[in-house]
């Protein structure tokens, strides 16, 4: 189905403000939404009100408009431009809201818009909560047991059914906000009147617990033609009772088995097409009973989020760029893959590496506030790790979070130190739970008192077992005097750093050890197929791959004059979307200028990180060692003139 022609100008909402639950990723998704529809002949007008953005550079948009996002200043705009259509799915909650504040208003009726991407009516079915339920009802696909509430009275009569605890989850809200989870009558009482006030629409709804039940995500892409590919499952390390946005999670899920994968990816197509969404990206998000199987559904996003975002990175499948081209009539058979630039869109992503998210949070910043995570999203960033194995991958991770942190580090004991003071600790919900799960093994734990307790799935508790125990040979034993000893411990993540704090040496004595043996990671490509077709992108991450033979590099450096750029990495308070926006301009001066780019960053939100930002782009920590790993690369072919920090 070729695009469609009886359309020629289009109206994308941006996100405005970064609030806590929608953060850049919804620059870069903008952005890409404008240059797709741009390439496709469309007139782009834009409106958002964050100046800092990519999205609002003059030139991305054919008209920008930095104004306030409320329906009466949008309608002016469309009075103003007369855009025939408007995509609403590219600036996250807001975005939906304002278009569904206009579709309810009569107000693009009146101007001649339609909705494409997202009609309101699919809206309206993913986003209130009573008819999101009784449509996956109507499918078959188990929801939590609940009922909606408009007032605290109604609420009051729900508690008598469902029972505590019990889920608040207000309608139409971003992040979480206005919702949590009531253990007494107390707390249901105040928590539902917050969420009440929160909702657009004064509806909450409120479900039967599934604390501690395993929590996935499917992100989703179809088209008008009924094409459905699964760009990636995602696995929730902590348990449901923690929003997404705040646990540390898994691509592809990693504790599933494959009929328990293929029951989800059913049920998240039938979900698509019961809720409508017949063009575009939607993320569906599942709980797992681990002591029965048991599978309900929680919720869809009906357009492009932050996990959208963080799929597109750990596969290189731009879900926002397809979203938008969809939308405008293309079926995903009609649309290459920019990776390989040899097959269609419509091949579902294969990724033969481990991805892990980690959220950043800042409650240094407020004293008064107790680090303590509920299903309202806290942290104001995250970074993404790539490696060939979790624990690879996971400590990558720590050391991306720029909190001193150099892997898997040890922390303090609680209390006395004892099991009880462990087990108290491990059942609060705090941002460092994983790290003291780690504590507690290294103080005798077991592997089911922690499970019991934090609700973690038994393979990612052995998997940090597996650190802890290379931790003590290491301590006893010291650094393994043969390459394929320290490239095995390298292989689970380790940094120079962490090894010499182990081993009583600086950083730079084991680097040498390291440089001496003839140790040095490799780099491999993301490529969306698993090695099975060429990767014409130079979308890298860097591993060690012990135990594969000899390992092979792939980033095949280019013989060009380069420069490379050091990103921002994680978001956090006091540094935010305004630095990838100086990153990614610096990229396209320098590529004006003749000089190849070469961008290193972690924050999986960004448009830096996009895969045609730069001329090469690698997926990696910002410290000293994975640097200088990567300039060392680049070296060895063409000449690195300098890097910008």
């Amino acid at each position: 189905m070729p695009r469609r022609y009886d359309i020629s100008s289009i109206l994308i909402i941006g996100a405005g403000p970064i609030v806590i639950g929608q953060a850049c990723e919804f620059d870069y998704s903008g952005a890409q939404a404008c240059k797709a529809l741009r390439e496709e002949g469309y007139r782009v007008i834009l409106v958002n009100s964050n100046p800092a953005t990519i999205m609002t550079d003059p030139g991305l948009a054919d008209a920008t408009y930095v104004e306030p996002i409320t329906p009466e200043v949008v309608e002016k705009i469309v009075a103003r431009e007369k855009p025939q259509a408007l995509l609403p799915t590219m600036g996250g909650q807001t975005a939906l809201n304002t278009a569904m504040a206009l579709a309810g208003s009569g107000a693009l009726e009146r101007h001649g818009v339609q909705l494409i991407g997202a009609r309101a009516d699919v809206i309206e079915r993913a986003e209130d909560r009573l008819k999101f339920r009784d449509a996956m009802s109507d499918i078959g696909i188990e929801s939590p047991r609940s009922a909606v509430a408009h007032s605290l009275s109604e609420a009051r009569a729900v508690l008598e059914t469902v029972g505590l605890p019990s889920v608040i989850r207000p309608s139409f809200t971003l992040g979480g906000t206005g919702g949590g989870i009531a253990y007494n009558k107390e707390e249901f009482e105040q928590i539902v009147s917050g969420g009440l006030d929160a909702s657009p629409t004064t509806e909450v709804l409120i479900e039967e617990s599934v604390l501690g039940w395993k929590e996935y995500e499917m992100e989703v892409v179809r088209d008008r033609a009924d094409n459905c590919i699964i760009i990636c499952s995602i696995e929730n390390v902590d348990p449901m009772g923690i929003h997404t946005g705040d646990s540390v999670t898994v691509a592809p899920a990693l504790t599933l088995t494959d009929k328990e994968y293929q029951r989800m990816r059913n049920a998240s197509i039938a979900c698509l097409r019961a809720i409508g969404v017949d063009t575009g990206g939607s993320n569906v998000q599942f709980a797992v009973n681990p002591s029965d199987g048991r599978m309900v559904i929680i919720e869809i996003n009906p357009r492009v989020s932050r996990s959208s975002a963080l799929a597109s990175k750990a596969t290189g499948f731009p879900i926002a760029k397809i979203a938008a081209k969809l939308a405008i009539g293309y079926t995903l058979d009609e649309l290459a893959n920019d990776i390989t630039r040899a097959t269609p869109a419509s091949f579902e992503p294969s990724i033969d590496y481990v991805v892990v998210k980690i959220p950043r949070f800042t409650f240094e910043k407020f004293p008064g506030t107790p680090p303590l995570l509920t299903t309202s999203m806290k942290s104001v960033g995250e970074a993404m790790a790539i490696g060939r194995s979790f624990v690879e991958a996971l400590q990558k991770g720590l050391r991306s979070m720029e909190t001193g942190l150099s892997g898997l580090d040890e922390v303090e004991p609680p209390g006395d130190g004892g099991a009880d003071a462990f087990r108290a600790a491990l059942s609060t919900p705090r941002p460092d739970r994983l790290l003291m799960a780690a504590q507690a093994l290294r103080s005798g734990l077991s592997v089911q008192d922690i499970h019991s307790t934090t609700k973690f799935d038994p393979w990612f508790i052995r998997e940090l077992g597996r650190v802890v125990d290379a931790e003590r040979a290491v301590s006893t034993g010291g650094l393994p005097s043969d390459p394929g000893g320290l490239r095995r411990l390298k292989a689970l993540g380790f940094s120079d750093k962490r090894l010499g704090e182990l081993t009583g040496k600086s950083e730079a004595a084991v680097a040498a050890e390291r440089t001496r043996l003839g140790v040095f990671p490799v780099y491999k490509r993301i490529d969306t197929c698993a090695a099975e077709f060429p990767s014409a992108t130079p979308y890298m991450y860097s591993t060690y791959e012990a135990g594969y033979g000899t390992p092979f590099c792939e980033s095949d450096p280019s013989d060009r004059k380069k420069i490379i750029i050091l990103g921002g990495g994680p978001n956090r308070i006091g540094q935010g979307i305004e630095f990838d926006y100086c990153c990614v301009h610096a990229a396209y001066a320098l590529k004006e200028a003749g000089f190849e780019t070469v961008m290193i960053n972690c924050n999986p939100e960004t448009v830096s990180t996009d895969y045609d930002t730069s001329d090469r782009l690698y997926f990696e920590p910002l410290n000293a060692e994975d640097v200088i790993a990567l300039i060392r690369r680049e070296q060895q072919k063409g000449t690195v003139l300098g890097c910008i920090v």
